[in-house]
């Protein structure tokens, strides 16, 4: 495939075309051979990457560290109190430090406008770890566990059940615009993907088959679906105070073992994680004490069923990251 992704940023997916994110998708299914091969070959040895982190992370930063760190590259990490960067410097000024000391740079915080400064003004790519609007490498993750498990993309039944607005619900829309899937975001529809982007991928649906389908309707977006994902109710950065109205919102779009049933029957479900499907976290915890509970937007049952794909997706973070990072800054055949 004759892709060259050289010096590019990721800031969502709506910057690479099909055959580019086909070629990630590929070049991460060799790395993760070769990972567990002990066949790796490093090609960003002595590279410099800088870990700019506004949200904290478990997946995010730890699938950008060993991706570095298995090719070679030196990690520096900075957590929401670690920089000055928009405080007693602006965004730009840190871009231009930045880029003058390091090949490349990722971002994970709240402004999409934000990333977007930094890969004007850096002269270095950046990759979007997420924002509030898009979160591109954890669709390429998803992507590459969908391959994994069903074999292909193209044609793939896609359910995207819960808040559709934000970061995961914009970016799956995106990714399955590009390879072609049957999409369908179930929600209320006040939590509906923004329509300007809506018409965005069914531009880009016309040419690779996809279709999208935007309903209240849970049977009607369920029925015979290849993949049912979801997404925590309340995002990271939204008040407290909106928990009473999202759990009443979103209850009746648990997913749980009635909904499973109406999809394939071999369906799978994916979770960008973390999950609230116990009461073993702070949150979860503090959710059952206020609203009485014990699950929210997927249930135990389903969550640790043969069904969940969720570890497997959180893996292939790591191989899809060290796929882009290579593809971006390193030159290899």
């Amino acid at each position: 495939m004759n892709v060259n992704l050289q010096g590019r940023s990721l800031l969502t997916l709506l910057d690479y075309s099909t055959e580019e994110i086909i070629f990630l998708l590929e070049l991460a299914k060799e790395l993760k051979t070769a990972k567990k091969a002990n066949k790796e070959i490093k090609y960003l040895q002595g590279k410099n990457i800088v870990l700019l982190f506004e949200k904290d992370s478990t997946r995010t930063r730890c699938a950008f560290e060993v991706a570095s760190y298995d090719q070679g590259m030196n990690v520096t990490y900075i957590g929401p109190t670690g920089s000055q960067m928009g405080k007693k410097e602006s965004i730009k000024d840190t871009a231009r430090v930045l880029g003058r000391m390091y090949n490349a740079i990722e971002f994970r915080g709240f402004k999409q406008e934000t990333v977007e400064i930094l890969s004007r003004y850096s002269g270095v790519p950046v990759y979007n770890g997420l924002t509030d609007l898009y979160h591109p490498t954890q669709v390429l993750a998803d992507l590459m566990t969908i391959q994994e498990f069903k074999g292909y993309l193209k044609g793939i039944k896609f359910a995207f059940i819960g808040d559709a607005r934000y970061n995961m619900g914009n970016s799956l829309l995106i990714g399955a615009a590009k390879v072609g899937f049957d999409f369908r975001a179930i929600a209320p529809k006040d939590l509906w993907p923004d329509l300007n982007l809506v018409r965005k991928c069914t531009e880009t649906a016309v040419d690779t088959g996809a279709t999208i389908t935007l309903t209240e309707d849970i049977d009607e977006g369920v029925a015979g679906a290849d993949i049912i994902a979801t997404d925590v109710w309340v995002s990271m950065g939204e008040a407290d105070n909106v928990w009473k109205n999202r759990i009443a919102q979103l209850l009746p779009y648990q997913i749980n073992k009635k909904i499973m049933t109406k999809a394939a029957s071999d369906a799978i479900f994916l979770h960008c994680l973390p999950s609230f499907h116990n009461q073993e976290t702070k949150i979860g915890q503090e959710i059952y004490e206020k609203f009485n509970i014990t699950e929210m937007e997927v249930t135990d049952e389903v969550f640790e069923s043969k069904q969940s794909a969720v570890f497997d997706e959180a893996e292939n973070r790591l191989h899809t990251i060290k796929a882009l990072l290579i593809a971006t800054l390193g030159k290899f055949s």
